[in-house]
């Protein structure tokens, strides 16, 4: 590794940060975090380089990436050069879709997350709602019982808060089993409406976040440890956390102080965010908690746990179903009401959850794979790793190794 491939690739790392800002200018969803040197926003911010310009600039990065010599580097410096190249290549997507270019969904989600979802026939949906049908009480249509059966699991409102500081304080613990976390990280926790997204993350630095719950619709009980540990511990928080330390600080490498939202890092921060939640709640233990502090904490029969979570087993084998909704939307193949349709019958969202969930892909679009394929695809990783359930120390140490990386979504697949 020469000194001088180093110095080329901090160079181009700080255009990157100055186009990833510059872009924000035009989009106000694109910057997700930025906590690095001032002078990049400032000169930013300044400038307000074009559209045109700003992909002019992220071309010429991407022919001088392709000209450097990166043999007999470490590991994770080719994976930093890697990651730069295609964070590139998405950044210049984004600023054509802005500019009017319009991909399909498939198309779209390569170009800017570096993966493509499998697609599920709706007769692959209707044989888990069969089977949901087996377990539901009553009789009827499946979604309308499945609504009227989590009626008795919404969280009540004057409750969320002692609900949800419990299962963050307890992701919290979990995760401190297993990863060092910095000794000042800390957050704090709001509660919102007018969202079309349920919880959100904002990494403010000095490894501190904002998290907010957004409480529009009814928020149910097992949403409690699904937000704790996907957008804390070990999720978006440790993640952020993790990056800032081994990246940004220890090695300077100033592109990981700014995330581009709509960019391959985020099917890796969506992915091991969802993978979280198993991993600091695996199986039955979290029903023992839920059943012995959450459901009390909310006013429930904690008698009712495995029960619930029986059922909630099979609706999230439905979770694909929400792609499907997306892809079709997207693709002009189906309207709005055509997608809540869809996301009711086969997600089995509630009328007014299906229609917040299509704000969501008017605002977000092809996004919504990098939580489900994300999560798949990192559990996998991880697995082929040695990281398996009966191996929990295994499986954190490969966990904490990725969360601290610059790997791709394709460095997640099979050599």
């Amino acid at each position: 590794m020469t000194q001088q491939l180093l110095q080329s690739l901090d160079r181009i790392a700080e255009s990157y940060v100055r186009l990833v800002l510059s872009v924000g200018h035009h989009d106000a969803d694109y910057v997700d975090a930025f906590y690095g040197p001032p002078h990049l926003k400032a000169e930013a911010d300044a400038e307000k380089p074009s559209l045109s310009t700003i992909e002019e600039r992220a071309a010429g990065l991407l022919q001088e990436l392709h000209r450097v010599t990166t043999t007999g580097t470490e590991e994770i410096v080719l994976m930093r050069h890697g990651y730069l190249i295609r964070q590139l290549e998405s950044l210049v997507t984004r600023v054509r879709m802005l500019g009017g270019t319009r991909l399909r969904f498939d198309e779209e989600s390569q170009a800017l997350y570096d993966a493509v979802a499998p697609v599920f026939p709706e007769s692959h949906f209707r044989e888990i709602l069969d089977r949901l049908n087996a377990l539901l009480p009553g009789s009827g249509p499946v979604p309308k019982r499945f609504e009227d059966y989590k009626r008795s699991f919404i969280i009540p409102k004057d409750k969320l808060d002692p609900v949800f500081q419990a299962a963050i304080a307890e992701a919290r613990h979990r995760t401190k089993w297993f990863i060092e976390l910095p000794p000042d990280e800390n957050f704090v926790l709001e509660y919102v409406t007018g969202k079309s997204w349920s919880g959100y993350n904002w990494y403010r630095g000095n490894s501190n976040s904002l998290i907010q719950i957004n409480t529009d619709l009814p928020i149910y009980i097992d949403r409690a440890v699904d937000l704790a540990s996907h957008e804390g511990y070990p999720g978006h928080h440790v993640y952020n956390a993790l990056l800032e330390r081994h990246l940004v600080r220890e090695r300077n490498w100033v592109e990981f102080s700014v995330y581009a939202l709509f960019s391959p890092q985020s099917l890796i921060a969506e992915g091991t965010a969802n993978y979280g939640i198993e991993m600091a709640f695996p199986g039955q233990e979290r029903v023992l908690f839920e059943q012995t502090v959450l459901f009390p904490r909310a006013g429930m029969d904690g008698s009712t746990a495995n029960e619930y979570y029986r059922i909630h087993a099979l609706f999230l084998q439905l979770n694909y179903a929400g792609n499907e909704a997306a892809r079709r939307y997207l693709n002009g193949e189906i309207d709005r009401e055509g997608a809540v349709r869809w996301l009711v019958e086969y997600a089995l969202f509630s009328p007014e959850r299906a229609q917040q969930r299509t704000k969501f892909f008017d605002q977000y679009r092809s996004y919504v794979i990098n939580y489900n394929l994300g999560q798949d695809l990192v559990g996998r990783f991880i697995e082929s790793r040695g990281g398996l359930p009966s191996t929990p120390a295994k499986r954190w140490e490969e966990f904490r190794k990725l969360l601290a990386s610059p790997r791709l979504p394709s460095g997640l697949l099979p050599a």
